[in-house]
């Protein structure tokens, strides 16, 4: 039987790229929990929730994808039904509404949608409601903003450098308490760096 004809480096890498969207994601464009349609919705709707900026890093930038990703498949299993059944009524809702699903969208009508979900006034959801599904994307954008690197977000502390926290510290002097300055020692290390 002949062989099959071996995939150059560049026919593999190029079969193998993930999308603009999840370009950091994970290299083989899979995650813990999200397929790589799902891992495109949530974010995209995550960086309209939290976007980045010339100099300001987004939703993207400091991998919030990745942080509800293990979330959902560690601590957040319970939630793994409602990201499934509330990403597929989202998908449901923009194309009713707008022809094509969420991240087909220009970003004026992706606000419209995640305003809409805000407000309660998007249809096709059933459970969960579209303001429970819109509360926990922000929630969970927020956490993988601002959490300590450790859990999967706030990548190279991107969201503690948008804010000047200075994250976990093993002391603060008697200095540091007294000074009316900012404070600009760099955050501890996580432990994922140490490893």
């Amino acid at each position: 039987m002949p062989e099959a004809p071996a995939q150059t480096h560049a026919q593999h890498a190029a079969a193998n790229a993930p999308g603009p969207i999840c370009a950091n994601w994970n290299g083989d464009g899979h995650g813990a929990f999200f397929n790589d349609a799902d891992a495109e919705t949530v974010a995209a709707f995550t960086e309209r929730l939290m976007p980045g900026a010339p100099g300001k890093p987004g939703a993207r930038d400091a991998g919030v994808l990745n942080y509800i990703d293990l979330a959902l498949a560690g601590a957040y299993a319970d939630l793994q039904d409602f990201y499934r059944r509330g990403l597929k009524q989202l998908d449901a809702y923009c194309r009713k509404t707008y022809g094509q699903p969420f991240v087909r969208l220009a970003a004026a009508q992706q606000d419209e949608v995640i305003g809409a979900l805000e407000e309660g006034k998007a249809g096709e959801f059933a459970g969960p409601t579209a303001q429970a599904f819109f509360t926990t994307m922000r929630t969970h954008t927020m956490e993988g903003m601002f959490a300590d690197p450790i859990y999967g977000g706030n990548k190279d502390f991107a969201g503690w450098r948008l804010i000047s926290f200075p994250g976990g510290q093993p002391l603060f002097t008697p200095e540091d308490l007294e000074s009316s300055q900012a404070f600009t020692r760099e955050p501890i290390v996580g432990l994922q760096r140490r490893a």
